[in-house]
C-alpha cells in the first residue's frame, strides 16, 4: 500500500477568491485531529498509516481490525485512541472459553423484585477493544454480528441500544494459528478496514529503543489526555457527510468493487456495503487531508484496507501464495482514473 500514498503538497486551503477553495470549514476539525496525533505520538513511534485509518474510522462510524504479529503496537495504539475521546473505553481479551454472555450480559434474577434483570457485558461501552478476537470460538464471535450491524443488542426480547459513539477496535495474530478460529466472512464485513501493521524501519525501532533508554517509556496512559468530546465527535461526523464527491468517482468507486465480483482471480468479491464503505472512509480521509472533495487518490490510497477482508482467493491462486493486496492492485491498475 506505501506505493499508494498519495501527494499532497499542494493541498487546497480555504479561500473566499477562488471557486477551487473549500466551501467547508475545516478549522475546528483539523485542530482536533492534530491534537489527537499530537497525544498518541507521546508513546507511539511511526505506524503512521495505522493512525491516520483508525482516524479515518473514528469520523465514518466504522469497526476496524487490527491485524499484525505481536510486539507491534496494536493494542496500545487503539487504547490510546480511546483515550484522546472523552467517552468510556472497555477492553474484552477473547479466549476459547469465553462465551456471549460474556460479552453482551445475562439476565440476574433479582429477589427483591422476583424478576429477573439484565446485566449489561463489556460490549456496552463507547469505545471496545477485543483483544485476539480470533481466539473465541464461532459462537461467541456471532454475538458481535448484531451490536456491529445495528448498534443494539437483543436480549430476552428486549433491545438495548448502544450510546454513540460506538467502535469495536478488534486485534488478531495472523502468524499462530493454534488455538484460534477463523472470523466468519459476515463478521469480517462488518468491519470498515482490516489494517496490516506491519515491524518498523531501522530509524523507527532505533527511535523506540532511545525513547525507552531515557526513560520515555515510564510515560503511562493516564498521561494522555481527551482532547474532543461526544458532542464534538458528532460535529465532526456532519461536516464528513457533506463532504463533496464527484459523480464519476462514485463510478470508480463502483467500478472498483464490481471488478472484484468478476475476477477470474477471485472466488469471493465485495458486496455493495464495500461500495459504501469506501465512499465514506474517503470522505474522511479526504478531511484529513483538509479538503472538502473526495479525489481518485483517496480512493485508491483506502481500498486496500477496505477490500483485503472482503475477498476471497480462488483456490488456484491460494496455492501459489498470492495476496489479496496483489490481486486489489491488479485491479486498480487495469481501471481507468477519473480526471
Amino acid at each position: 500500500m506505501d506505493n499508494l500514498e498519495p501527494n499532497f503538497s499542494e493541498e487546497l486551503q480555504p479561500s473566499e477568491n477562488t471557486p477551487f477553495g473549500n466551501r467547508l470549514d475545516l478549522t475546528a476539525l483539523q485542530q482536533s485531529i492534530d491534537q489527537i496525533r499530537q497525544e498518541i505520538r507521546k508513546i507511539i513511534v511511526g505506524q503512521q498509516q495505522l493512525i491516520d485509518l483508525l482516524l479515518v474510522a473514528l469520523l465514518s462510524e466504522g469497526h476496524v481490525l487490527i491485524e499484525g504479529v505481536p510486539g507491534v503496537a496494536k493494542t496500545l495504539t487503539a487504547k490510546l485512541l480511546s483515550k484522546t475521546v472523552d467517552t468510556q473505553f472497555s477492553r474484552i481479551q477473547f479466549t476459547p472459553d469465553l462465551m456471549p454472555s460474556d460479552v453482551i450480559g445475562t439476565s440476574i434474577f433479582n429477589f427483591k423484585t422476583s424478576e429477573f434483570d439484565f446485566k449489561q457485558g463489556p460490549i456496552f461501552s463507547n469505545i471496545v477493544l477485543i483483544d485476539e478476537i480470533n481466539r473465541a470460538p464461532a459462537k461467541t464471535q456471532a454475538a458481535l454480528f448484531e451490536v456491529m450491524e445495528e448498534r443494539q443488542i437483543t436480549a430476552d426480547g428486549l433491545q438495548f441500544k448502544m450510546e454513540e459513539p460506538f467502535m469495536v477496535l478488534a486485534t488478531q495474530n495472523p502468524v499462530e494459528q493454534e488455538g484460534t478460529y477463523r472470523l466468519p466472512e459476515a463478521q469480517l464485513d462488518r468491519f470498515l478496514f482490516k489494517i496490516q501493521v506491519n515491524y518498523p524501519n531501522l530509524e523507527e525501532e532505533t527511535q523506540i529503543l532511545l525513547d525507552f533508554h531515557q526513560n520515555k517509556n515510564r510515560l503511562h496512559l493516564d498521561d494522555i489526555r481527551a482532547v474532543i468530546t461526544p458532542a464534538q465527535l458528532a460535529e465532526y461526523k456532519e461536516v464528513v457527510r457533506v463532504v463533496q464527491i464527484e459523480e464519476k468517482l462514485l463510478k470508480y468507486i463502483t467500478q472498483i468493487v464490481h471488478n472484484t465480483r468478476n475476477n477470474k482471480n477471485l472466488y469471493l468479491g465485495a458486496s455493495p456495503r464495500a461500495s459504501l464503505s469506501l465512499l465514506s472512509a474517503s470522505k474522511s480521509y479526504a478531511v484529513l487531508q483538509g479538503r472538502d472533495f473526495v479525489t481518485p487518490e483517496d480512493i485508491q490510497y483506502l481500498a486496500p484496507a477496505v477490500l483485503n477482508h472482503r475477498i476471497i482467493l480462488s483456490p488456484d491462486r491460494e496455492m501459489e501464495g498470492v495476496t489479496p493486496q496483489q490481486i486489489i492492485q491488479q485491479l486498480l491498475a487495469q481501471i481507468e482514473v477519473p480526471r
